[in-house]
């Protein structure tokens, strides 16, 4: 993880103590900028520099321009950059060689020629937020004028490696408060929640992970119950690494004034799928509902087209997430269990509300329903991290070895 090298730790000794020392709003700006600067080139190196640089020079002048045509054409140059560079060799080996494996190797060949060894260090992250960008000042909202302010909002290195996804209608007003106050307050907040994500990070997720990486070869000779807290720990592991990377990031904002949002809220308290994609990676799920599922018509298009949205929409969740089959299946999986639940919303109720007028909403029926529904959401969540993690063929034989003796 970047936030526990050593060097992100002396550059944390240098770069805070200088901004909190710093008075005046301009001084502040322009040390933060030069200590993003300073972080994207150290961990992205020049070749991992040199493109965002492109894209978000061409994304700054076509937001400028609030020209329609401009900003569509800008959104298609940040989804063409993240295609080629996150996923031409799935594209060509795993999508085009199922059709044509002859072809698909030849376009991976001269694709390797083009690419760089590795993708430019947080693309993905950059991508979206240039496409969140561009898409809402073609949609009338006013663009960032200050070169300087862009530049924060594109690479500010708390939120630059693992997000959240920012929206700079909101950040920018909170870089502006954050650079004409200064709050101890806030510093001790931000200083506490470094520490609960560091443990969170370092001592759970890591040594989980440790753990899980020696058992998961030797599953089968394990002990029934052992299996069953190996699964449970899959879906903790994530959740802890996850979500403590964002309370660094968070808090590291945090002691500089500026508030990014919100990525975790207790997801493992969810009682639906629906509930549960409130409450986890929401920077992630919002944008997909914001820019992929109400563009193309959301829930407003009849119930068939609604569905196909949804399964189109978690299947680029999964993509997202890496460029593996079991990554789309994830998604999809994700994608039917909440058309299934607004099936069921929608009609799930309604002959025992005819049969129970008002029965849902009294004690002895809420209570053991809202526990079952958290145990069944909790069950397809937990199961979904086994398709997340581990090949669909791996996985399949983890969960049917859970209830093999």
């Amino acid at each position: 993880m970047i936030f526990a090298t050593y060097w992100f730790f002396a550059f944390a000794l240098v770069v805070l103590p200088g901004y909190w020392v710093l008075w005046k709003p301009l001084p502040r700006k322009i040390w933060l900028a030069v200590a993003c600067l300073v972080f994207h080139y150290h961990f992205a190196g020049p070749a991992g520099v040199l493109p965002i640089i492109f894209l978000g020079l061409m994304t700054f002048l076509c937001g400028w321009s609030r020209n329609r045509k401009a900003c569509i054409i800008g959104i298609g140059v940040n989804v063409g950059a993240l295609c080629l560079y996150k996923y031409t060799q799935f594209l060509a080996l795993q999508a085009v060689a199922l059709v044509n494996p002859s072809l698909g190797q030849w376009l991976w060949v001269h694709a390797q020629g083009v690419l760089p060894a590795a993708a430019p260090l947080a693309i993905s992250f950059f991508a979206f937020e240039f496409v969140h960008y561009l898409y809402d000042v073609a949609h009338g909202t006013e663009p960032i004028r200050n070169p300087l302010s862009f530049l924060l909002f594109a690479i500010f290195f708390p939120s630059l490696v693992a997000g959240p996804i920012k929206r700079f209608e909101n950040f920018l007003p909170s870089l502006k408060t954050g650079l004409e106050t200064r709050s101890g307050q806030r510093i001790m907040r931000g200083m506490i929640r470094i520490g609960v994500g560091m443990f969170k990070k370092l001592v759970i997720a890591d040594n989980l992970t440790t753990w899980i990486n020696f058992s998961m070869p030797r599953f089968q000779e394990l002990d029934l119950l052992t299996r069953w807290v190996l699964f449970l720990s899959i879906g903790m592991r994530i959740l802890m690494d996850f979500s403590g990377y964002s309370d660094i990031a968070l808090g590291l904002a945090e002691t500089m004034g500026i508030t990014i949002p919100e990525n975790f809220n207790w997801p493992y308290f969810a009682t639906n799928i629906q509930d549960f994609w409130r409450r986890w990676h929401i920077s992630l799920s919002t944008w997909i509902r914001d820019y992929v599922y109400i563009p193309m018509g959301g829930g407003a298009r009849g119930k068939g087209r609604t569905l196909l949205n949804g399964l189109f929409a978690f299947s680029l969740v999964g993509l997202w997430h890496g460029a593996q089959w079991y990554y789309v299946f994830w998604g999809v999986y994700h994608g039917v269990g909440l058309m299934i639940y607004r099936l069921y919303n929608q009609f799930g109720w309604k002959p025992f509300e005819a049969a129970y007028p008002g029965a849902s909403a009294k004690p002895w029926f809420r209570w053991p329903f809202g526990i079952l529904s958290w145990l069944l959401t909790q069950s397809f969540v937990f199961v979904g991290w086994m398709f997340f993690f581990y090949p669909l063929k791996d996985a399949a034989r983890y969960l049917h070895l859970m209830f093999q003796p």
